[in-house]
């Protein structure tokens, strides 16, 4: 692999990526909404965009054919998910091979971890928001509750004033409970959606709807714990920030030191060498 192949694969990523992370351009498109009524309009970005956006629903759905036509060869039902994986394996693999033969595995086999692997990022993001929202929804409980509210009462405020995504949750719960469900059964389902982390306020809640068993005392020493539980997270993302900054540092700063401070001391010892 020669390194002008290496900086033209490393350009093309960075173009890639630029242009993935690219903010959308809300003012342009407010002040296209905004145009005078016999002003024409402009379809140059727009046009672009909608035959980008077509290509890649042909390219997707090219590599759901490829995908469907490797797995379904077995006549067994097919994952639309997994035969577009191996799809677009297959495809981003046989794209390398012209260029760099010895790439197009790896290439195939990033293609196909790919999905999965954000798709367990946006799961633990998902999770953490809603850990990270527990604490105020517990306090908001524990207000609701010592107001003299019932728990099915409590709950219903609670979802429709938490803004966080464990309030969904909860309003998902009580719309349960509209259509004839218990609420016991209704919050039961929760932790499987929003994870472990909900476990004892749902128990809490259970248990005084079920059983009547008290909960202030248990909603307030569940908040203690919560937040306690949030301010370690906090630390320990505080900690991660030194080791996250070290990439950077290596490959961006280190590398200019060394051409402001190295480089012109080799350039001079060599040059004082030739003479």
């Amino acid at each position: 692999m020669t390194p002008a192949l290496v900086a033209l694969a490393w350009a093309a990523l960075a173009v890639a990526a630029a242009g993935r992370r690219r903010p959308p351009a809300a003012r342009v498109l407010a002040l296209r909404a905004e145009r005078p009524p016999g002003f024409p309009a402009r379809s140059s970005g727009q046009g672009t965009d909608e035959r980008a956006g077509n290509r890649l629903a042909r390219l997707a759905r090219v590599a759901d054919a490829v995908g469907a036509r490797l797995l379904g060869r077995g006549g067994r039902p097919v994952a639309p998910a997994d035969a577009r994986r191996l799809g677009a394996a297959v495809l981003f693999g046989t794209c390398f091979l012209p260029v760099l033969p010895l790439a197009g595995p790896p290439a195939a086999l990033v293609a196909w971890a790919a999905p999965g692997v954000k798709a367990r990022r946006v799961e633990r993001r998902r999770l953490a928001a809603l850990a990270a929202d527990l604490p105020d929804v517990v306090d908001l409980l524990v207000l609701a509750v010592g107001a003299g509210l019932t728990v099915p009462l409590a709950v219903a405020g609670v979802a429709r004033r938490a803004p966080g995504p464990l309030g969904a949750e909860l309003g998902r719960a009580v719309d349960e409970t509209a259509l004839g469900r218990r609420l016991a059964d209704a919050l039961d389902d929760v932790p499987a959606r929003a994870g472990e982390a909900v476990r004892p306020l749902v128990a809490a809640l259970i248990a005084s709807e079920r059983y009547g068993a008290p909960l202030v005392a248990g909603l307030e020493r569940l908040a203690g714990e919560v937040r306690a539980d949030r301010r370690r997270r906090a630390e320990e993302a505080a900690r991660k920030v030194p080791v996250k900054l070290l990439f950077p540092l290596v490959a961006c700063t280190l590398p200019a030191f060394a051409l402001l401070t190295v480089a012109p001391l080799v350039a001079s010892a060599v040059r004082s060498l030739r003479l």
